[in-house]
């Protein structure tokens, strides 16, 4: 007996902060229609084994909620700290400023989800500013921005392209290189494979 195509959906979780009433829903439809919630490294709610033929519906009534989903021009959101008021180190609203560079970032067709972007709001550097793509870290001083980061089995440490920025800096940054990114590359590329561009934007400091 052949068994039923299953599928994975994507939920936007802006900061890492789930609203209440879309995980209630996420939850009751997961019993109905038995599959999985995974949360992801990407600070995403990714709903797994999802039957094919419910797919749709699922989303709809997500949807209805204000739930955005994974998708192609989709900016998925920096991984971000807890931050300011929550952990007594951190000096900045992540939430915020996640929340504003989403919105700058916005909109680009061109966009590819392998590009990642990391805040941490403090030099602790929990949401490993120093390994993603493009890294905002806040310090008493400013913000540093790096780029060029990644994980996996072969990391690289991103270098400092800016120290004691402002926040409108960095917001001009991100989108620069995201701007960058998607005028140099044609599929999932890595930032670290464009640092040595001629055109690329910025010097290490």
């Amino acid at each position: 007996m052949e068994e039923s195509k299953t599928v994975s959906i994507t939920v936007l979780v802006p900061a890492g902060r789930l609203p209440l009433d879309i995980m209630e829903a996420a939850s009751k439809l997961a019993s109905e229609y038995s599959f999985g919630i995974y949360l992801s490294t990407a600070q995403n709610l990714r709903l797994i084994d999802v039957p094919a033929d419910a797919a749709d519906a699922i989303k709809a009534q997500l949807a209805e909620l204000g739930a955005d989903f994974k998708g192609p021009g989709k900016h998925l959101g920096p991984r971000v700290c807890i931050g300011k008021g929550n952990c007594n180190l951190g000096v900045i609203d992540t939430a915020e400023l996640s929340r504003k560079i989403v919105e700058r970032c916005a909109g680009r067709e061109k966009y590819k989800a392998k590009l990642k972007t990391a805040i941490s709001g403090c030099t602790m550097c929990c949401s490993n500013v120093k390994t993603t793509d493009i890294g905002v870290m806040a310090t008493r001083e400013g913000y540093e921005v790096f780029a060029g980061g990644k994980g996996g089995p072969f990391p690289k440490v991103a270098i400092r392209i800016e120290k004691t920025a402002d926040e409108e800096r960095v917001l001009d940054i991100v989108e620069q290189l995201v701007e960058f990114h998607d005028s140099k590359t044609a599929t999932k590329q890595r930032m670290y494979k464009l640092l040595n561009d001629p055109d690329f934007p910025f010097a290490e400091v």
